[in-house]
Protein backbone atom coordinates (compact mmCIF):
# COMPACT_ATOMS: atom_id res chain seq x y z
CA UNK A 1 0.00 0.00 0.00
CA UNK A 2 1.40 3.39 -0.96
CA UNK A 3 1.73 6.32 1.40
CA UNK A 4 -1.09 8.13 -0.34
CA UNK A 5 -3.44 5.15 0.06
CA UNK A 6 -2.51 4.92 3.75
CA UNK A 7 -3.21 8.61 4.29
CA UNK A 8 -6.55 8.27 2.52
CA UNK A 9 -7.57 5.27 4.63
CA UNK A 10 -6.52 7.02 7.83
CA UNK A 11 -8.48 10.12 6.92
CA UNK A 12 -11.79 8.32 6.33
CA UNK A 13 -12.64 7.95 10.05
CA UNK A 14 -11.83 11.62 10.54
CA UNK A 15 -14.03 12.63 7.63
CA UNK A 16 -16.81 10.38 8.91
CA UNK A 17 -16.56 11.89 12.38
CA UNK A 18 -16.64 15.43 10.97
CA UNK A 19 -19.65 14.52 8.85
CA UNK A 20 -21.50 13.18 11.91
CA UNK A 21 -20.68 16.33 13.88
CA UNK A 22 -21.96 18.45 11.01
CA UNK A 23 -25.20 16.48 10.87
CA UNK A 24 -25.68 16.85 14.61
CA UNK A 25 -25.07 20.58 14.37
CA UNK A 26 -27.59 20.92 11.52
CA UNK A 27 -30.18 18.94 13.48
CA UNK A 28 -29.58 21.08 16.55
CA UNK A 29 -29.94 24.25 14.45
CA UNK A 30 -33.17 22.93 12.97
CA UNK A 31 -34.57 22.18 16.43
CA UNK A 32 -33.57 25.65 17.60
CA UNK A 33 -35.16 27.23 14.53
CA UNK A 34 -38.41 25.41 15.24
CA UNK A 35 -38.30 26.38 18.91
CA UNK A 36 -37.75 30.04 18.06
CA UNK A 37 -40.45 29.94 15.39
CA UNK A 38 -42.95 28.46 17.85
CA UNK A 39 -41.99 31.15 20.35
CA UNK A 40 -42.71 33.86 17.79
CA UNK A 41 -46.12 32.35 17.02
CA UNK A 42 -46.85 32.08 20.74
CA UNK A 43 -46.05 35.77 21.22
CA UNK A 44 -48.28 36.65 18.27
CA UNK A 45 -51.16 34.64 19.69
CA UNK A 46 -50.68 36.22 23.13
CA UNK A 47 -50.85 39.66 21.51
CA UNK A 48 -53.95 38.65 19.56
CA UNK A 49 -55.51 37.40 22.79
CA UNK A 50 -54.71 40.67 24.57
CA UNK A 51 -56.08 42.84 21.75
CA UNK A 52 -59.20 40.70 21.46
CA UNK A 53 -59.95 41.07 25.16
CA UNK A 54 -59.31 44.81 25.05
CA UNK A 55 -61.68 45.19 22.11
CA UNK A 56 -64.35 43.08 23.78
CA UNK A 57 -64.01 44.22 27.39
CA UNK A 58 -62.86 47.80 26.79
CA UNK A 59 -64.13 49.35 23.56
CA UNK A 60 -67.05 46.93 23.29
CA UNK A 61 -68.36 47.72 26.76
CA UNK A 62 -67.91 51.46 26.20
CA UNK A 63 -69.92 51.27 23.00
CA UNK A 64 -72.63 49.30 24.77
CA UNK A 65 -72.81 51.94 27.50
CA UNK A 66 -72.91 54.71 24.89
CA UNK A 67 -75.79 53.03 23.07
CA UNK A 68 -77.79 52.78 26.30
CA UNK A 69 -77.09 56.44 27.13
CA UNK A 70 -78.25 57.53 23.68
CA UNK A 71 -81.40 55.44 24.04
CA UNK A 72 -82.13 56.99 27.45
CA UNK A 73 -81.48 60.44 26.00
CA UNK A 74 -83.99 59.78 23.24
CA UNK A 75 -86.65 58.76 25.75
CA UNK A 76 -86.40 62.19 27.42
CA UNK A 77 -86.40 64.30 24.25
CA UNK A 78 -89.49 66.15 23.01
CA UNK A 79 -91.18 64.73 19.96
CA UNK A 80 -89.20 66.28 17.12
CA UNK A 81 -89.07 64.06 14.00
CA UNK A 82 -85.85 65.61 12.65
CA UNK A 83 -84.04 65.41 15.98
CA UNK A 84 -85.26 61.89 16.66
CA UNK A 85 -84.13 60.77 13.21
CA UNK A 86 -80.62 62.06 13.93
CA UNK A 87 -80.56 60.31 17.29
CA UNK A 88 -81.75 57.02 15.79
CA UNK A 89 -79.02 57.30 13.14
CA UNK A 90 -76.43 57.79 15.89
CA UNK A 91 -77.75 54.75 17.77
CA UNK A 92 -77.66 52.67 14.57
CA UNK A 93 -74.07 53.75 13.90
CA UNK A 94 -73.11 52.87 17.46
CA UNK A 95 -74.76 49.46 17.11
CA UNK A 96 -72.98 48.73 13.80
CA UNK A 97 -69.64 49.76 15.29
CA UNK A 98 -70.29 47.50 18.28
CA UNK A 99 -71.00 44.55 15.97
CA UNK A 100 -67.82 45.27 13.98
CA UNK A 101 -65.78 45.47 17.18
CA UNK A 102 -67.10 42.15 18.45
CA UNK A 103 -66.45 40.49 15.08
CA UNK A 104 -62.91 41.86 14.97
CA UNK A 105 -62.35 40.57 18.51
CA UNK A 106 -63.50 37.08 17.52
CA UNK A 107 -61.33 37.10 14.39
CA UNK A 108 -58.24 38.08 16.36
CA UNK A 109 -58.67 35.32 18.92
CA UNK A 110 -62.03 33.66 19.58
CA UNK A 111 -62.56 33.49 23.37
CA UNK A 112 -64.21 30.09 22.97
CA UNK A 113 -60.82 28.55 22.08
CA UNK A 114 -59.36 29.57 25.45
CA UNK A 115 -62.54 29.09 27.47
CA UNK A 116 -64.00 25.82 26.09
CA UNK A 117 -61.22 24.24 24.04
CA UNK A 118 -60.57 23.06 20.50
CA UNK A 119 -63.71 21.06 19.80
CA UNK A 120 -66.06 23.90 20.72
CA UNK A 121 -63.88 26.38 18.81
CA UNK A 122 -64.02 24.25 15.64
CA UNK A 123 -67.80 23.91 15.93
CA UNK A 124 -68.08 27.69 16.32
CA UNK A 125 -65.76 28.23 13.36
CA UNK A 126 -67.85 25.91 11.19
CA UNK A 127 -71.08 27.71 12.11
CA UNK A 128 -69.72 31.22 11.62
CA UNK A 129 -67.89 30.44 8.37
CA UNK A 130 -70.86 28.49 7.07
CA UNK A 131 -73.24 31.38 7.70
CA UNK A 132 -70.85 33.92 6.19
CA UNK A 133 -70.04 31.87 3.06
CA UNK A 134 -73.27 29.89 2.53
CA UNK A 135 -71.44 26.61 3.08
CA UNK A 136 -72.65 23.44 4.78
CA UNK A 137 -69.74 22.58 7.08
CA UNK A 138 -69.66 19.39 9.15
CA UNK A 139 -67.15 18.78 11.94
CA UNK A 140 -66.17 15.24 12.92
CA UNK A 141 -63.82 14.58 15.83
CA UNK A 142 -62.66 11.42 17.53
CA UNK A 143 -61.77 11.34 21.20
CA UNK A 144 -58.43 13.15 21.44
CA UNK A 145 -55.63 13.07 23.99
CA UNK A 146 -54.98 16.20 26.01
CA UNK A 147 -53.45 18.83 23.72
CA UNK A 148 -51.40 21.77 24.91
CA UNK A 149 -52.33 25.35 24.03
CA UNK A 150 -49.84 25.55 21.15
CA UNK A 151 -51.25 22.46 19.41
CA UNK A 152 -54.86 23.56 19.89
CA UNK A 153 -54.01 26.96 18.43
CA UNK A 154 -52.14 25.36 15.53
CA UNK A 155 -55.05 23.08 14.59
CA UNK A 156 -57.55 25.93 14.88
CA UNK A 157 -55.48 28.27 12.69
CA UNK A 158 -54.93 25.59 10.04
CA UNK A 159 -58.67 24.81 9.95
CA UNK A 160 -59.49 28.52 9.83
CA UNK A 161 -57.16 29.18 6.88
CA UNK A 162 -58.34 26.04 5.06
CA UNK A 163 -61.99 27.10 5.37
CA UNK A 164 -61.11 30.62 4.24
CA UNK A 165 -59.50 29.07 1.14
CA UNK A 166 -62.62 27.03 0.42
CA UNK A 167 -64.82 30.11 0.79
CA UNK A 168 -62.60 32.23 -1.49
CA UNK A 169 -61.61 29.78 -4.20
CA UNK A 170 -63.42 26.44 -4.19
CA UNK A 171 -67.00 27.35 -5.21
CA UNK A 172 -68.07 24.48 -2.97
CA UNK A 173 -71.37 23.64 -1.28
CA UNK A 174 -70.29 21.14 1.35
CA UNK A 175 -67.18 20.86 3.52
CA UNK A 176 -66.07 18.20 5.99
CA UNK A 177 -63.64 19.05 8.78
CA UNK A 178 -62.31 15.87 10.37
CA UNK A 179 -59.83 15.56 13.25
CA UNK A 180 -58.44 12.16 14.24
CA UNK A 181 -55.34 10.52 15.75
CA UNK A 182 -53.50 7.98 13.60
CA UNK A 183 -50.12 6.33 14.24
CA UNK A 184 -49.09 8.81 16.89
CA UNK A 185 -50.01 11.84 14.78
CA UNK A 186 -52.86 14.31 14.88
CA UNK A 187 -54.50 14.50 11.46
CA UNK A 188 -56.76 17.35 10.36
CA UNK A 189 -58.59 16.92 7.06
CA UNK A 190 -60.65 19.56 5.28
CA UNK A 191 -62.53 18.09 2.31
CA UNK A 192 -64.73 20.10 -0.07
CA UNK A 193 -66.87 19.30 -3.12
CA UNK A 194 -65.80 22.37 -5.08
CA UNK A 195 -64.19 22.90 -8.44
CA UNK A 196 -60.82 21.46 -7.41
CA UNK A 197 -57.42 22.61 -8.55
CA UNK A 198 -53.99 21.54 -9.70
CA UNK A 199 -52.09 20.82 -6.44
CA UNK A 200 -48.67 21.95 -7.69
CA UNK A 201 -50.04 25.26 -8.95
CA UNK A 202 -51.99 25.83 -5.74
CA UNK A 203 -48.98 25.11 -3.54
CA UNK A 204 -46.85 27.56 -5.54
CA UNK A 205 -49.50 30.28 -5.38
CA UNK A 206 -48.74 32.96 -2.82
CA UNK A 207 -52.41 33.91 -2.44
CA UNK A 208 -53.74 30.49 -1.46
CA UNK A 209 -52.57 30.58 2.15
CA UNK A 210 -51.12 27.09 1.81
CA UNK A 211 -47.57 28.38 2.22
CA UNK A 212 -48.38 29.89 5.59
CA UNK A 213 -50.02 26.66 6.71
CA UNK A 214 -46.98 24.63 5.65
CA UNK A 215 -44.63 26.91 7.59
CA UNK A 216 -46.76 26.73 10.73
CA UNK A 217 -46.83 22.94 10.50
CA UNK A 218 -43.11 22.70 9.84
CA UNK A 219 -42.40 24.48 13.13
CA UNK A 220 -44.18 21.60 14.89
CA UNK A 221 -42.54 18.89 12.79
CA UNK A 222 -45.71 18.43 10.73
CA UNK A 223 -46.56 18.45 7.05
CA UNK A 224 -49.33 19.52 4.69
CA UNK A 225 -50.75 17.35 1.89
CA UNK A 226 -53.09 18.56 -0.85
CA UNK A 227 -55.03 16.11 -3.01
CA UNK A 228 -57.19 17.55 -5.76
CA UNK A 229 -57.89 17.66 -9.47
CA UNK A 230 -59.98 20.08 -11.54
CA UNK A 231 -63.68 19.39 -11.10
CA UNK A 232 -63.27 16.89 -8.26
CA UNK A 233 -63.02 18.94 -5.10
CA UNK A 234 -60.02 19.06 -2.81
CA UNK A 235 -58.70 17.46 0.36
CA UNK A 236 -56.20 19.22 2.60
CA UNK A 237 -54.55 17.07 5.26
CA UNK A 238 -52.35 18.42 8.04
CA UNK A 239 -50.31 15.81 9.92
CA UNK A 240 -48.81 16.80 13.28
CA UNK A 241 -46.73 14.41 15.39
CA UNK A 242 -47.85 14.21 19.00
CA UNK A 243 -44.36 13.49 20.33
CA UNK A 244 -42.95 16.99 19.73
CA UNK A 245 -40.17 17.02 17.13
Amino acid sequence: MSGKDLDRDLSLPVIREQYQRLLQRLEANEREFRRLGRSVLRVQEDERRRLARELHDGIGQNLTALKHRLTQLGDGLPVDPALRAQLEAAIALCNDTLDDTRELSRLLRPPILDDLGLESALQWLARSQGEASQLSITVEMESLPALDDDLQTLVFRIAQEALNNVARHAQASNVLVRLVVRSGSLQLQVVDDGRGCDPETALRSGGSGLGGMRERLRLHGGRLDLHSSPGNGARIRAVIPLDGD
